[in-house]
Order: structure tokens, then sequence, then C-alpha cells
């Protein structure tokens, strides 16, 4: 049984804000905007950031401004795609210039199940960095890798499943599918860096908040994928199909990690270089197993050349953080 943590300060959900990035799936957007009409309590507003989208996703989000109410719908269209990385980027800023005490970001390809804002809030008076629980596709539970091994910089694909009593486990990473983040944090970290454009980001921003805050993944289901992904079964985990592009990002974005890690004094080459190794060879089984295929190994290459004209960029700066704001009464 979860255990229900007592709460000096009542969570108010219209103090909260569901962010969500889409890009050219509106039948996946439709489903999420449904169940969020479904939800009680509701948040106060739901932020929209549609990178470019070249299908009917403005149609579709339109169609359900009425029904979303008395949540306010807030739309951005961005002038092109951003990736994941500048929508959440974009998601997270205009959510902190709403007033949002809470931002729950989302991508398109999952529902909220009813009460997951209830189920979130009952944890937002002790926490401010909370990731909730997924059903993966077929109804399972998602297992998702919420401690980074910091000298490698890669999360710890073993880390224990199971819960204790407490309801809670500490973590020190993130993930943009379902982080649930108060504004204090967002102000102190900045906002999620664009640059990553996708993969890495939401691990790096998870590990910003968990050095200012306990950082915790809470035994509380509160999302549901609605994509069916491609998967290899290692028995006890899953490692699922990716693409060129995230191999790409894969590789090249390390160079990202590392300049956060010197900025902060955490960086240890060897460690750091054996984490990239690791990576790569994660990306090669993965190519073997899931996409039984050898094509696609010249972008982890790419990734590692463009990654090191970035390391040696030496006018790079890590996201400042943001100004103090009063959120509106």
């Amino acid at each position: 049984m979860t255990h229900v943590p007592s709460a000096s300060v009542q969570f108010d959900p219209t103090t909260a804000t569901i962010a969500v990035v889409t890009y050219n799936r509106s039948g996946l957007l439709t489903r999420l905007l449904t169940s969020i009409t479904e939800m009680d309590p509701k948040p106060g507003h739901i932020v929209v950031i549609d990178n470019a989208s070249t299908d009917d996703t403005t149609d579709v989000v339109e169609a359900f401004r009425e029904r979303l109410e008395p949540a306010t719908l807030v739309y951005r269209r961005m002038e092109t795609n951003t990736g994941g990385s500048g929508g959440f980027s974009e998601g997270m800023r205009v959510a902190y210039e709403l007033g949002s005490q809470w931002i729950w970001l989302m991508d398109d390809d999952v529902e909220v199940l009813p009460d997951g804002l209830a189920k979130m809030g009952k944890w937002a008076p002790r926490f401010k960095s909370i990731q909730g629980r997924r059903y993966d596709y077929d109804g399972s539970a998602f297992y998702w890798q919420y401690r980074v091994a910091e000298p490698l910089a890669i999360p710890i694909p073993f880390a224990p499943a199971e819960f204790d009593d407490s309801g809670y486990k500490p973590m020190n990473s993130g993930c943009f599918e379902g982080m649930f983040i108060h504004r204090d944090i967002v102000q102190q970290i900045g906002l999620p860096d664009p640059r990553f454009f996708i993969y890495w980001d939401d691990q790096m921003y998870g590990w910003l908040a968990s050095r200012k805050t306990r950082s915790v993944i809470v035994d509380e289901f509160v999302l549901r994928r609605t994509r069916e992904i491609k998967q290899w079964d290692m028995g006890i985990r899953h490692m699922n199909a990716s693409s060129n592009a995230y191999r790409y990002y894969i590789m090249r974005n390390r160079a990202y990690i590392k300049k956060y890690y010197r900025t902060l004094g955490v960086y240890k080459p060897v460690l750091f270089g054996l984490g990239t190794s690791l990576t790569f060879g994660k990306e090669l089984i993965r190519l073997l197993f899931v996409e039984r295929t050898v094509r696609g190994t010249s972008h982890l290459f790419r990734g590692l050349r463009d990654g090191r004209r970035i390391a040696k960029d030496a006018s790079w700066q890590p996201m400042p953080p943001l100004r103090a704001a009063t959120a509106p009464a």
C-alpha cells in the first residue's frame, strides 16, 4: 500500500500547468487532450507547444479549447521544429511566465489517468521535483531508469524497481514524459537546454534539479503510454528501437553533458570517457538485436565528431537561472 505523505500545505491543482510538446502526431495528441478533459481535478492551464507541425494539429488543439475548461488552454506554434528539447524549454518558459507553481511536462504519446494530478499533488507539499509512474502501451508497469551513475553520466539500468513503505525512491535524473517540478527549482536551474534538440536533455535537467532539492520517483501510476515501440525483451528489462537521428544526438550531446559537468566541477575524464564508450556500445547492441541491422553506425561516429567541436567552443555557457517573479494571485 502506497504511503500518503502528510500535507502541511494543501496542494491547489489550479496552480499547476500541464505543458505538452507535439509534432505531427495529432492522433496521439487527441488522445492526450481527451484524457485531460476527463481529469479530476484539472490543472489551471494546459500549454501545448507545437513544433511546426504540418498536419491538422492546430485544428485539433482549437477543437479542445472549450472542452478543457475550466482550465485555460495556451497554444504556441513554433516557426521551426526545435526538437523535444526546444519544445520543452519553450513549454517551461510559458508555464513559468504564467505564474505556475507546478509544471507537469509530457510528450504527446501519453495519456493522463483521471486522478493523476491528485496523486502528484499528494506529494507536492513534501518534494519539489517529482516523477510519477507510467503504464506501458500493453498495460504493464513501465520501468524508467531513475538513477544516473554520475561520473559516467549514464543511467543505471538495473536500479531496483520495487518501492518500500515510504512510497518513494530518491532519483538524480529526470524524464520529460511526466516530470512534475516546482517553479522554485526552475528559477534556480533555468529552462531546459534547447541546444540538445533531442536526447539527454531531460536526464541533465533532472540531475540539475537533484542538486538543488531532494528529487524522488513516487509509487503512483499517473500516465499511460499510447504509442507502441519495437522492443527487445531482455528478460527483466526491455531495449527500445531507435532512429538515425537519435543515434546522432545520443553521441553528440555527450559533449553538452561534459560542458555542464566541467562548469559544475564534477567532470572526471576517464570515467566520463568510459560512459561515452558504454553508450556507444549500447547503441551498437540496439542496432544488432532490436533493429537487426548494422546500418546506422555512421550516425554514431558523426555525433562523436560534432561533439568534439562543441567541446572546443570556449564561448559556451550553461542555461542561466531565471529572474524571480511573483505568481499572480
